[in-house]
């Protein structure tokens, strides 16, 4: 594994190939694959688009609910390598576990089906002819690894995903996949940080490189503006302190720029870091474009503060999802996404409950947008509807469990992976760390507390850090919030909780609680990060009765009159941007119905409650 997270770019010294199409595809109900060394070719003549969600595409629910190991398999052409040169296989991500063979041979494994991985094919690859790549994915779900669930054994030996979470368990080689070449000697990550003084600004960097052979011996650092105009320019030698071992160094710089565009709520200014990694006769090695904004994120005085400056958060929880592609990215579908956001007068989202392709964050850079980054810790709760058992009391003992030493270890270690991978986008304001988990426990306090410094670790900018609580998580019995920056709610007054005919109480109940939040949250922020009723589209009745258009708008217009009582809420981002879709259920009409828009983004009558509401609350203010 070579775990360089960088994204792929073609240069002066890098290129790659996009390897996403047709691929062959069998399934593996009995786990033989390996066993008959499936690896070196599939049987059958069945074949997957990639990247997509493989639930998608078949007309029969045995396909579509399949559950356990599935194979993909591509031959690709790989010309002689050149020399310094290595070539590596990059997967924007395979749901839930990956094994990657390249002509027979395994060259990486990966958990974690939400984040990047590279393989290493350098060794094994045979030059001027084809290259066979043969993936094993596999999407069971259990209570070792993130997002939690179970698997059920039905009479017939087929096993079937038990999700403990509220979304559809998509599946597969759910984003891109990359042929790289890089040099050997190479750039392998960038750390930026920023500190603003009234008009100017200082870059702080680190930056890691790793190399065969001689090391390299200077760094040169070009920043240019949006323009591409060159702001500054400066030369440093490679860390002499270098692990020499491992072959890898570190090297730390400073940009200092005066009158600086400042990265802005919707107003964004992106620079481009150039990096030239240069041997001691001045030949360039490697080299590397990171696109950056300056800005700072900070909390302070019940705030959430973007260059100083107080910034409401309204916007969304979202999901990726949209009908045939799942949970495939596809740049046509988040051009739409961010116009409706925009159209409602959003400034933000959160990526619930996973994070995302890369290519949502870019987008996010140039839009000014803000990002709650969330890492795929949903299902800490032994529940099949934990949507419904939340507020309940319900209690499961999940971290109480012989297996939660396994899934601390696999949350820290998914957390910095996503840190790694997201840290530079200025996007990205916060770390949610947990979605709607048991926290009322010693037991939990102690797993947290350990996630929530890690994560303070690995994050180079020092965001803050954040979760999503349900409402069994109460002001009096959360053990979990005094570790957050600020604190982020789940609350479904009026439709889990007094819904109906008793929604006449909601308000009340919804108070009273804010009341007891005000007396514990220690001068922390309260940002609500879902909150929303079920509406079928089209569906109208007066009075406004559950799922119609009429009651989704009077349930937003409570929440609303609530929130605005308390000064300390500073953030609004409704459940949900767009219907998705979700496991079969009673509680579920071929999906979840709390969206906004339709799946296919159409408005519903609440967007229009929000487009009015969130034009009058500015964006910054002073």
């Amino acid at each position: 594994m070579n775990d360089s997270l960088l994204y792929p770019e073609i240069n002066e010294k890098r290129s790659y190939r996009m390897l996403d199409g047709i691929w062959k595809f069998a399934f593996d109900e009995e786990a033989k694959g390996e066993r008959e060394n499936w690896n070196n070719g599939l049987p059958g003549q069945e074949y997957m688009p990639v990247p997509g969600s493989f639930a998608e595409f078949f007309t029969d629910k045995k396909r579509k609910n399949y559950c356990g190991n599935f194979w993909y398999e591509t031959d690709v052409f790989i010309p002689e390598k050149k020399e310094g040169m290595k070539q590596l296989l990059r997967f924007g991500s395979v749901t839930h576990r990956a094994k990657v063979f390249c002509n027979g041979i395994l060259v990486g494994e990966h958990e974690g089906g939400f984040l990047p991985f590279v393989c290493d094919i350098t060794a094994v690859v045979k030059p001027n002819g084809n290259n066979r790549i043969v993936v094993l994915g596999n999407n069971e779900l259990n209570e070792r690894t993130l997002p939690c669930g179970a698997v059920k054994i039905k009479k017939d030996g087929t096993k079937l995903a038990k999700p403990y979470f509220d979304f559809f368990n998509y599946a597969g080689i759910q984003r891109s996949v990359w042929l790289m070449e890089i040099p050997e000697t190479s750039i392998k990550d960038i750390d930026i940080c920023y500190r603003i003084e009234q008009k100017d600004a200082e870059i702080r960097f680190s930056v890691v490189t790793e190399w065969t052979g001689a090391s390299p011996k200077q760094l040169c650092v070009k920043l240019r503006d949006e323009d591409g105009k060159l702001v500054k320019e400066i030369l440093l030698p490679v860390d002499e302190n270098a692990d020499a071992e491992n072959k890898s160094g570190r090297t730390d710089g400073t940009l200092y720029v005066e009158d600086a565009k400042l990265w802005q709520v919707l107003d964004a200014h992106l620079y481009t870091m150039e990096l030239f990694l240069l041997s001691a006769d001045d030949t360039m090695l490697d080299c590397y474009r990171q696109k950056l904004g300056i800005r700072t994120v900070t909390v302070r005085d019940g705030r959430i503060m973007v260059n100083d400056q107080p910034v409401y958060l309204k916007g969304y929880g979202k999901h990726e999802d949209f009908d045939v592609l799942g949970r495939t990215f596809n740049w046509s579908i988040a051009k739409k996404d961010f116009e409706c956001m925009k159209w409602t007068g959003a400034n933000c989202f959160r990526t619930s409950h996973y994070p995302y392709a890369e290519e949502w964050y870019q987008f996010a850079d140039e839009e000014g947008f803000l990002i709650i980054d969330e890492v795929p810790a949903v299902g800490m709760m032994r529940s099949m509807h934990n949507f419904v058992d939340a507020g309940t009391g319900k209690y499961t003992y999940f971290f109480e469990t012989p297996t939660v030493s396994e899934l601390l270890a696999n949350h820290i270690r998914e957390t910095g992976e996503m840190i790694a991978r997201d840290k530079n986008h200025p996007s990205v304001i916060a770390f949610s760390l947990l979605n709607e988990p048991e926290t009322t426990s010693e037991v939990s306090r102690e797993y947290f507390e350990k996630v929530f410094e890690a994560a303070r670790r690995f994050d180079p900018q020092q965001r803050p850090l954040t979760g999503a609580l349900e409402k069994n998580s109460s002001p009096e019995k959360c053990k979990c919030f005094p570790f957050m920056d600020f604190i982020c709610l789940n609350r479904y007054y009026g439709w889990y909780i007094s819904g109906g005919e008793d929604f006449d109480e909601a308000e009340e109940l919804f108070c009273d609680e804010m009341v007891r939040w005000d007396r514990v949250r220690g001068g922390r922020p309260i940002v609500f990060t879902e909150f929303g009723a079920d509406t079928i589209a089209g569906l109208h009745d007066l009075p406004g009765t559950m799922w119609s258009e009429e009651y989704q708008k009077e349930y937003y217009e409570m929440n609303f009159r609530v929130m605005d009582r308390f000064p300390f809420v500073q953030g609004e981002l409704v459940w949900n941007f767009a219907d998705f879709q979700t496991g079969e259920g009673i509680f579920r009409v071929n999906g979840n119905h709390k969206g906004i828009f339709t799946r296919t983004r159409e408005p519903k009558s609440a967007a229009f409650i929000l487009k009015e509401r969130w034009s009058r609350i500015p964006d910054r203010t002073a």
